[in-house]
């Protein structure tokens, strides 16, 4: 997928960068596979407000996405390349070979008409989901689970990949989007290939009006407001407000903010990249 750039004929044409939607084949989504979304605003079960900068946006349905490709040896035609929504990569309506659809998140390079599998013996071609024991070392791959029959939870969103690195023993060693690198067991699945729509990061939205139309209200920084509203309000003019903080005080860059005594720790090879 490519982005366009608009002429300068309004001030909200200025600064916009859009994606094409060239890969898009159907504009309809798979009725069957649809649920509703309701929006909170923001507020909770009494109406106050405890999430500020949500509200409106346009209405959305909810697309089923088939995180766990449990169907083992059924093959499975991709019908179409779909937008959805609620997440910034493309999805695909595959339909098997007993007649049932469901959407998968839509790898780069997928067309109308490929075919996809999972399970064991599967061929390591963009689209087919393995288990991670089945996987050659230097793949590139995607949607992978952290427990095995949990559904992918790890490089979901556009453009993202994480490489398998090597194995040892019952555990493969995986790099992340993030540059973290950490064990996983053999036993869970991941989807071959990286995540459609890899120019989604180039995108700028050139008003204001579109992020309302995402269901973002107007955001403002912590500097502009006084002291009683936030740690770094309050100053003459433009002042930098000290170290960063979120509104409660708690430290915002440069301040780790994983539980040291969290289990998982012990599964993590190399930290993230800054």
């Amino acid at each position: 997928m490519a982005v366009k750039k608009f002429n300068p004929v309004t001030p909200g044409t200025r600064h916009k960068i859009a994606g094409t939607f060239a890969d898009i084949t159907c504009s309809v989504p798979e009725k069957s596979l649809l649920e509703p979304k309701k929006s909170s605003g923001g507020r909770n079960h009494a109406g106050k407000m405890t999430v500020r900068y949500i509200g409106g946006g346009h209405k959305q349905m909810y697309r089923v996405i088939d995180f766990k490709r449990a169907k083992d040896g059924m093959a499975a035609t991709v019908a179409t390349i779909e937008y959805d929504p609620n997440r910034s990569a493309r999805i695909a309506l595959i339909v098997y070979a007993d007649g049932s659809k469901s959407y998968i998140l839509a790898p780069n390079g997928l067309k109308v008409g490929q075919t996809v599998l999972s399970g064991e013996g599967v061929a390591p071609e963009v689209g087919n989901t393995l288990l991670l024991a089945n996987i050659p070392l230097g793949t590139v791959i995607h949607a992978i689970e952290l427990y095995p029959g949990q559904g992918a939870v790890l490089a979901r969103s556009a453009g993202t990949y994480a490489q398998l690195v090597a194995r040892e023993g019952k555990y493969a060693i995986i790099k992340l989007p993030s540059g973290e690198t950490r064990m996983v067991l053999c036993t869970c699945r991941a989807t071959i290939g990286a995540v459609s729509n890899p120019d989604h990061s180039l995108e700028q939205h050139g008003k204001a009006g579109r992020k309302r139309w995402l269901g973002r209200r107007p955001h403002n920084r912590g500097v502009t407001m006084n002291p009683v509203d936030h740690p770094m309000g309050g100053g003459e003019g433009r002042s930098s407000g000290g170290h960063p903080r979120s509104r409660k005080g708690l430290l915002a860059k440069g301040y780790k903010t994983r539980n040291p005594k969290k289990t998982t720790s012990k599964f993590i090879i190399s930290k993230k990249s800054k």
